[in-house]
């Protein structure tokens, strides 16, 4: 008996233990969890700074219902790139699960990367 509830316990504690991301629930996505993923992805990216164009990158972000990305950020190549592009990978799938959930439709318009990016002060923008 007290095997058995220690076994219980275990499961418990292993369960409280893992991590928040582990627990998106694919299934019921909202455009709030949406806002707040892209939003914590942008703060990411603006924790680093650039020093001119050359140090400069785009990542395809988002899911279009067409399929393909909804945009292109772009970010300094001092970012973590392994962090970031868990980031984003998190963002469409949940953008995905959003836009089956939901029926969306667009324009399936073809979304390219940016032809020009710079650094502006310090951040890296779009410039075209």
């Amino acid at each position: 008996m007290k095997f058995t509830i220690k076994i219980i316990l275990l499961a418990f504690v292993l369960q409280s233990m893992q991590c928040e991301e582990d627990n998106i629930n694919y299934n019921n996505i909202t455009q709030e969890q949406l806002n707040i993923k892209k939003q914590e992805i942008l703060n990411y990216i603006s924790t680093f700074s650039c020093a001119d164009a050359s140090s400069c990158n785009s990542i395809a972000f988002g899911a279009k219902p067409c399929g393909g990305p909804r945009e292109y950020l772009v970010y300094p190549n001092t970012v973590n790139q392994t962090t970031l592009e868990t980031l984003v990978n998190e963002y469409h799938e949940m953008d995905s699960a959003f836009n089956t959930q939901t029926g969306a439709v667009s324009d399936c318009m073809v979304v390219g990367p940016p032809n020009t990016v710079g650094c502006d002060n310090g951040v890296c923008t779009i410039l075209d």
